[in-house]
């Protein structure tokens, strides 16, 4: 009896295992698609960082301009603004 109950005690065991092990590869399954998720929105994120360094780089440019060069801001201000000098006509047209 005693090497009938050691070989139930062995395939339990077994059987414990094979499912710990089956357990454990769920979760590194799961935990892999969460990098590689992890890993896209990182990508992701850093595009759209290259995008915004980009674009404030280009603001930086615009506010030294504004900050240094007369001709820039009265452009500017004719432009947005619609400003005209006194001997000058604005014609404005509906899109």
């Amino acid at each position: 009896m005693s090497a009938w109950l050691t070989r139930l005690f062995l395939i339990v065991c077994a059987l414990v295992a094979a499912g710990v092990l089956a357990g454990l590869a769920v979760v590194l399954a799961q935990t892999q698609a969460e990098f590689q998720r992890v890993r896209e929105i990182e990508a992701q994120t850093r595009t759209r960082l290259a995008e915004v360094e980009a674009r404030l780089a280009e603001q930086e440019i615009v506010l030294e301009r504004l900050r240094t060069d007369p001709a820039f801001v009265e452009m500017v201000i004719r432009r947005r603004l619609g400003y005209a000098k006194p001997d000058e006509f604005v014609f404005r047209f509906n899109d």
